[in-house]
């Protein structure tokens, strides 16, 4: 028996290819890596869920498609000021995704389902954001905008820097599709019933949440903030390491070689040296960290993995650690409801056996 089905083969795919070993990461047939440098969200959004990439025509009708999917309803807004204010924003944002479920059909899921769901996600996350702090919803932002340009303004209020969207961009890109993880399983799970996909992403919502999968990289945040100027990135780091201490945002469970995503979000931000100081530190602090261990862990071979960018990112583009996570989601929506409508395509039902270690009755029945 294999405990957390590790290794266990449960479907089949042609949305994605995670291979640990090799460092691969791909999406229908583009490398992740590529698709995050040269592309954007909208763009690589449309090739998981149609396969190939737009042409100029079919990008503009579907950027056109998001941004009319962009805006609160009365009703959604009454939902979430109904809503405790202790309650925690990813089961906020449970409670709203389920509740669009509305009349829909519950089967087949639908792509305009998906698309309608990635639009609102930012709008949902921000308005709660807004509404708990007290600050109103920035009334500027632009749907027309792209997607991690419109998200950022909508969170601050005003329009983010190039620095800032090309580098959350990247982000998202990488983010939305992993194979087939704790989350992107149990909406597929939930859809092999043939429940709505509004279930199923709500299903994949509270997997998301939990530390072991979605958990904010705080520890990287952490890191960074001791270190604080490039200059004293080694004392820092070569002190943790005399101390035996792991040095967070280094090293990672899947991967044995380098972290395509992180890699990834290096070139980026390699692109925008000077930009933002926040990613300038990143990328110092990468290069004296991978140089010490290999001194302090020969043989080790431990290199950046995406959680150390996605921190450096989130906090250049001033986003508070509470909103790591459900910034994740507003990415991850996208492989979750590419999944769901795979599953659809050739459904079973999951039902796997359990192996009893209980006791058994005195006698016989």
């Amino acid at each position: 028996m294999v405990k957390g089905l590790e290794g266990i083969i449960a479907a089949e795919t042609q949305i994605s290819l995670v291979d640990g070993t090799k460092g691969h990461l791909v999406y229908r047939g583009q490398w992740a890596k590529d698709l995050a440098v040269r592309h954007t969200f909208e763009e690589s959004a449309y090739l998981l869920w149609h396969g190939a990439l737009p042409t100029p025509l079919q990008l503009a009708e579907f950027k056109n498609e998001l941004a009319r999917g962009r805006r609160l309803t009365p009703e959604l807004r009454s939902l979430l000021e109904a809503i405790p204010p202790h309650t925690p924003l990813m089961n906020t944002l449970q409670a709203a995704v389920t509740a669009l479920a509305g009349n829909a059909p519950a089967w087949p899921p639908a792509l305009e389902q998906a698309v309608q769901l990635t639009a609102l996600l930012p709008t949902l996350i921000a308005y709660r954001r807004h509404q708990l702090s007290g600050t109103p919803l920035s009334e500027g932002a632009d749907t027309e905008e792209d997607h991690a340009a419109y998200y950022l303004h909508l969170l601050s209020g005003h329009p983010a820097s190039e620095a800032q969207v090309r580098a959350l961009n990247a982000y998202m890109v990488l983010a939305m599709e992993h194979g087939l993880n704790a989350s992107t399983f149990a909406a597929r799970v939930v859809a092999s019933t043939e429940s709505d996909l509004y279930s199923a992403v709500g299903a994949a919502i509270g997997a998301m949440k939990g530390p072991l999968h979605g958990g904010a990289p705080s520890g990287v945040i952490r890191l960074l903030d001791s270190i604080g100027t490039a200059d004293r990135a080694e004392p820092v780091l070569r002190a943790m390491l005399e101390r035996g201490e792991r040095l967070m945002g280094f090293g990672h469970r899947v991967y044995k070689t380098r972290d395509p995503r992180a890699e990834a979000l290096r070139e980026v931000c390699a692109g925008l040296a000077g930009g933002d100081p926040w990613l300038d530190l990143a990328r110092d602090t990468e290069e004296t960290a991978i140089r010490l261990l290999a001194e302090y862990k020969p043989g080790r071979a431990l290199y950046t993995n995406v959680e150390f960018y996605a921190a450096a990112v989130m906090r250049a583009a001033a986003m508070p650690t509470e909103l790591f996570t459900p910034t994740f989601t507003a990415a991850r929506i996208v492989g979750w409801t590419t999944h769901v409508l795979e599953q659809a395509q050739h459904n079973r039902i999951y039902r796997p056996q359990s192996l009893y270690t209980g006791n058994m009755p005195a006698s016989d029945a």
